[in-house]
Order: structure tokens, then C-alpha cells, then sequence
């Protein structure tokens, strides 16, 4: 007999799944039927769970194989024609033993075959086929338009049949897969099976509900989809809002391991046996097979304790191998030691889940969808007003400030707002925990206009640093946002004004947020009904200006002192470096002009010697050159003194310049103004 077991609960997920439990009453050793879609077959393996809950047990799960429809039906042993069934049947069975029922009367035998025979109708025949059995040790024909009942006896073939048809009946729906469970027990039990199968996602949606001195009232609905083959009627309906790890895993597909080849290994032909020539008697022979064996024995292990017992020389050099227990041998079984090992399982709520359970049995049909309602409860809230430049730049949103007081957590999904009984507008919520509270923006607010005017400036220095040779004065770029809102409507508001928090910092004359978010300070403001408000944000980020202290004059000290971003004994300390390094440019300056010289004296020379070698002998030309001589003596004299004056300025110069920069490196200041 077979059976099938109603859904009673059925849980859907955020994530795509849905968990379905199924409970009746079965008997004896019925066999329970379930047919899944193909795609969901991985699903219910790894998930499936079967119980019997009044003390029977579950035998097997069986379920369709992969095998084409043409590989099953080969593997039957009856064949069923479209046309002719009954006859084309009962031809392939001869010999199963039946019983038929013909008038009143049942009749049983075996299947000797069909016949068609001629019938008188009328003034002409026609062709009738008859059904041939062997009754006892007789044979009975019967017309099978006169048997009204045929029961096969034969278990065998009964099977076929049943395999045959089922097989058939499968193929209608080749996206249909059924599984058969096996009971066994004794009389009427209940059954209990759960499976977690893909399913659409529930969905949610929300009505809130504003009047004019009363609470606002919000409803919430959650939308479920039934895309299985059966109905759901009266079933307990869950609704998980969450994202536990779920994923799909082969398990209905035949599964082959690659396994290795392994082929005989093949040897040469034996060579004859040659025996060696003996050595003499049976004592020398015992000293050869002791010192054949003696390498042999120090690499095998030693006898364990329970080796048979020496029967002679040979059994003493050769020990008997010891089988060793593999695993499971010589223990208890596997199954005896699973059952007494204490399976001990820990519970702790793991993850972030929340559940909607309805709280009334729910009718769904198949390839159909219901609205179920889940949330119908006041809130605390009201209207306001909600400013964002990059949302609308002239307007703000009218917004619901919603807090999250029923108890439940909300459920991402889109809202319908009414307001005196008239739709005014729609928005998204995202998922709330009981406690949070959020901005609902459902429409523009025309009756509010805000203008915005923004100015960069920097402020006054706020702290002077001198170390490693520089002066750093630090002070603040200053952003200065000016919101100005005028109120329209003839009822006062609440104002939200976003401004974006993009890494200033609000400065210290600027108002206090009344919140902060990731992105934004939310300021709140109050507008009078046809009235107007400015807000003034102000926002700072450090500046830094820098002044190489090797660099600076004097006019530049009196500057920093002008400023008070020194004091009067640092500005000794610069004064000081002023004049060390103008020591030390005139000495560079001196080198210099030195240097000029000398290159002007080698040009001269070069010239000299020019005019020497372009003079002609006589005593006039002698003079003139005597002339030169004298002319270059004097100033190889003068390079002399000079070289020895670059090499004094040099060596001043250095020790300057070190002096100096002892001078800077050791300058430190700090001051906050």
C-alpha cells in the first residue's frame, strides 16, 4: 500500500531556501511517495530527515535514477504497446498464474495465451480474442470482454508491471523525480519527514498610517510565494528574516573515482635448477644454512612470544611469518561501537536570525502567491523634514522619524505612507533591530525652500614650530557652509540638515550636531510656520606654511615678531643666524672676487706670452721684452698671494658655515597662539 503525507509547516529564508515538514499516519509497512523537481534532488539528499514517531522505523529512501528513460525501460521485462495493451500484456506473460472474474464466479490458473476467434453478430462475425488458461488439468477459455477482473498471483510479474508503469508514469513529467520511503512496523504510526529545498525568497512590504493626534500605526505584510506542485493547506507558516550558509552540493549524480591500472607483471621463463655438489656430512651443512642465514636473521623482526613451537634446525633460522590484525580485526564492531559511544551535542544560538511565525494555519495553492500579514502596531514617531544637498538641492524630504518600538525586527521592504487618509507618498525601509530609529523619506517638501552659500578662507596661525632648520607655521583652511530655510507652509517644522563629513572637522564656533552618521552631521533645526533660519557650518582642516631659517633676513624676523609667532629670545637666536650667515656670504663673496682676480691675471699671462713670441730680435724688441718679463714676474707673485688668501677664506668659510649650522640645527621652538 502507498500513502502520502500532507505539508504541515513550511519555514522560508531570506537566502533562497525553504524548509518544509510533512507528518501522517501510516500503516503496517506502507511506502510513502514524494515527488520533488529534478533541481531539487540535491537539496532533499543532503537535508532529508525521517522519523517514525511511534516506534516503527524507516527500512529505505529510494528515489529515481538518473538513467535515461530508454536505459530503464530496457532493463523491464514487459513491454506495453500503445495500442493493444491489454492483449499485447497478456501475450508476454504466459505461464504467470492469475485469477479472473467472470460473471460471478473467480477462476484461477496460468496464462496459456490469447487467441482471436470468430463471433457471430448478427448475419456477419467479427473477431473476438479469448484468454486460454490452464485450470487444474483442464483448459478454460474465456472471452475477455467478459472478464470484468484480472489479479495477478505471480509477485514477480506483478512488480514489472508496477516498475514498468511507474517508469512510464515518470517520463510525463521529466522534470519530476519521486522518492519512496520504506516503512516498517506494526499498525497505525505517525511519520515525520523535513527537507530544505530551494524556494523564491519572501518579501515584505509596510503601511504606515498618520492622523492628526494619534499614534502613527504601521502594518506590515510579507509576500510568499508557492511555486511547488502542491498545495499548502492549513500549514504553519515561518518567515526567517537572516542569512544563514546555505549552498548546493552534488549528491544525486552517480559519482566515479578514477582508478588505476594495474597490469600483471610478467617474468621470464624459469632456467633448470641445478643442484650445487654437497660438502659432506649433516653437521657441515647446518654450519653453511647458519652462516647463510645469519645476515637474514638480523634484519627480520623477532618471533613474538606466541610463535609455534620449533620443530627442528631449519624452523630455528627461518620463524614463521605472524599475521597482524588490520583495523576492526579482533574488536568490537563497528556498529556496536558507534551505538555505545555518547553522542553529546552543544546549543547556543549561532548568527543573527529572526523569526515571524504567523500565528494561524495558511492556505496557499499551487503556482499562486498570498499576502500574510505579520506587523499591524503603533510606533513612536512623527513627521519631520530632512535636508540633503546632493538628494534635491532646493528642497528638503518630508520624513517619517521612525523608531522602532514594536518589539520585531523589521524587514527591509518598501512603505506606503498615508496621512489623514490619503496616500502621500512611498519609500524604502531598510531592515531595523527593535530600538533603531530612521529617516523614512516619502516625498519632496515644497513648502520649505533652503538656499546654500559656501566660502573658503584661512584663519589666523595656531602654532609656530622651529626645529631641523625650519619654521613651520601651522594654521587652519576654514570651509564656512551657510543654509538658509525658508518655512512656506503655515505649520511650524522640524528641520534635519545633512552635511557631509568628508575628513574636516567641525570648528569650535560651529553648532553642535544633533547626530552623526557615517557620512553626515545631522543638524536639527526649528522653522516657525512662515518663517526663515540660518545655519552656519564651519569646518577646519590644518594648514602648514614653511620657512627655511638659512634663508631668513631680518626683515622676515621682525615679520614672525610682528605676528608674535616668536618670542623675543628666539628672535635674538635668528638675529644671531641672520648675522652668521651674512659672515659667511662675505667671505663667499670674498672668495669669490678673489677667484675673478686670478682668472683675470691667467688671461693677462696668456696674453703676455702671445706678445713675447711675436717679438723680432733687436734692441728695441730686447727692452720690450724685458718689459713682459718683469710684467709676469709680478703677477706670479700676486697668483701666489692669492692662491695663499683662497686657501685662508676657504678654511674660514668652512669652519662659518659649520658654525652656522650648529647654529640653525640647534634652534627649537614651539608655540600655540
Amino acid at each position: 500500500m502507498t500513502t502520502n503525507l500532507p505539508i504541515r509547516r513550511v519555514v522560508l529564508y531570506k537566502h533562497g531556501v525553504g524548509y518544509f515538514e510533512r507528518r501522517g499516519k501510516v500503516r503496517g509497512n506502507d511506502t510513502l511517495h514524494l515527488d520533488f523537481k529534478a533541481r531539487d534532488m540535491n537539496d532533499v539528499l543532503k537535508s532529508l530527515t525521517v522519523l517514525d514517531l511511534s516506534g516503527g522505523s524507516v527500512s529505505a529512501v529510494s528515489y529515481d535514477s538518473t538513467k535515461p528513460l530508454e536505459q530503464l525501460l530496457a532493463e523491464a521485462t514487459i513491454r506495453i504497446p500503445e495500442d493493444g495493451s491489454l492483449t499485447a500484456l497478456l501475450g508476454q506473460i504466459k505461464g504467470a498464474r492469475v485469477r479472473v472474474r467472470v460473471g460471478g464466479a473467480q477462476v484461477e490458473g496460468s496464462i496459456i495465451g490469447l487467441d482471436s476467434l470468430a463471433v457471430a453478430a448478427g448475419e456477419t462475425s467479427v473477431m473476438r480474442p479469448f484468454l486460454s488458461l490452464l485450470v487444474g488439468a483442464s483448459l478454460r477459455t474465456f472471452d475477455i470482454l467478459d472478464v470484468s477482473e484480472l489479479e495477478f498471483l505471480d509477485e514477480a510479474v506483478r512488480k514489472d508491471l508496477e516498475f514498468y508503469l511507474a517508469t512510464v508514469l515518470s517520463s510525463y513529467k521529466k522534470d519530476s523525480k519521486r522518492m519512496a520511503i520504506l516503512t516498517s512496523g506494526q499498525g497505525e504510526r505517525e511519520l515525520f519527514v523535513s527537507y530544505v529545498v530551494e524556494s523564491p525568497v519572501w518579501k515584505t512590504s509596510y503601511r504606515i498610517l498618520l492622523d492628526e493626534g494619534e499614534p502613527p500605526l504601521l502594518q506590515g505584510w510579507a509576500l510568499v510565494d508557492n511555486t511547488g506542485d502542491e498545495d499548502w493547506v492549513d500549514v504553519g507558516l515561518s518567515l526567517i528574516a537572516g542569512l544563514p550558509v546555505s549552498f548546493v552540493h552534488d549528491l544525486y549524480n552517480p559519482r566515479y573515482m578514477k582508478r588505476p591500472v594495474v597490469e600483471v607483471k610478467t617474468e621470464a621463463a624459469a632456467a633448470p635448477v641445478i643442484p650445487e655438489e654437497s660438502f659432506g656430512g649433516g653437521e657441515d651443512l647446518e654450519k653453511v644454512l647458519d652462516m647463510a642465514a645469519a645476515p637474514m636473521m638480523s634484519a627480520m623482526p623477532a618471533a613474538p612470544a606466541t610463535a609455534a613451537p620449533r620443530r627442528g634446525r631449519m624452523e630455528k633460522r627461518m620463524p614463521m611469518p605472524v599475521a597482524v590484525a588490520g583495523p576492526g580485526g579482533g574488536g568490537p564492531k563497528l556498529r556496536e561501537a558507534m551505538e555505545q559511544r555518547a553522542v553529546t551535542t552543544l546549543t547556543k544560538e549561532v548568527g543573527d536570525l529572526f523569526e515571524y511565525e504567523v500565528d494561524r494555519p495558511v492556505t496557499v495553492h499551487r503556482n499562486q502567491s498570498a499576502l500574510v500579514p505579520i506587523l499591524h502596531k503603533p510606533f513612536e514617531g512623527r513627521r519631520v523634514l530632512l535636508y540633503n544637498r546632493a538628494t534635491r538641492e532646493k528642497n528638503p524630504m518630508a520624513c517619517i522619524e521612525l523608531k522602532n518600538t514594536t518589539g520585531l525586527t523589521l524587514e527591509g521592504g518598501p512603505v506606503t505612507v498615508s496621512e489623514d487618509e490619503r496616500y502621500v507618498g512611498e519609500a524604502m525601509l531598510d531592515t531595523m533591530k527593535p530600538g533603531d530609529r530612521r529617516f523614512v523619506p516619502y516625498a519632496v517638501e515644497l513648502g520649505c525652500v533652503v538656499s546654500i552659500e559656501d566660502r573658503v578662507e584661512d584663519g589666523p596661525v595656531v602654532r609656530v614650530v622651529v626645529n631641523a632648520g625650519m619654521l613651520m607655521a601651522e594654521y587652519f583652511h576654514l570651509r564656512r557652509t551657510t543654509y538658509l530655510a525658508r518655512n512656506k507652509a503655515q505649520r511650524a517644522q522640524v528641520l534635519y540638515v545633512e552635511h557631509p563629513r568628508n575628513g574636516w572637522e567641525l570648528a569650535k564656533d560651529a553648532p553642535e550636531p544633533a547626530e552623526t552618521t557615517e557620512g553626515f552631521w545631522r543638524f536639527k533645526r526649528e522653522l516657525a510656520a512662515g518663517a526663515q533660519d540660518t545655519l552656519t557650518v564651519t569646518e577646519r582642516t590644518r594648514g602648514q606654511r614653511q620657512y627655511l631659517v638659512s634663508s631668513m633676513g631680518l626683515d622676515e624676523v621682525s615679520y614672525f615678531v610682528s605676528q608674535r609667532f616668536i618670542d623675543e629670545k628666539m628672535a635674538a637666536l635668528l638675529k644671531e643666524v641672520v648675522a652668521q650667515r651674512e659672515h659667511v656670504d662675505a667671505l663667499a663673496k670674498e672668495e669669490q672676487r678673489l677667484l675673478e682676480e686670478r682668472n683675470q691675471l691667467f688671461r693677462d699671462q696668456e696674453r703676455i706670452r702671445s706678445n713675447i713670441e711675436s717679438l723680432k730680435s733687436g734692441a728695441s724688441q730686447r727692452e720690450l721684452a724685458e718689459r713682459f718679463v718683469a710684467k709676469l714676474n709680478e703677477q706670479e707673485d700676486r697668483l701666489e698671494a692669492i692662491a695663499s688668501e683662497l686657501e685662508k677664506l676657504a678654511k674660514q668659510r668652512q669652519e662659518a658655515q659649520k658654525a652656522l649650522n650648529r647654529r640653525i640645527q640647534g634652534l627649537s621652538y614651539t608655540a600655540d597662539l
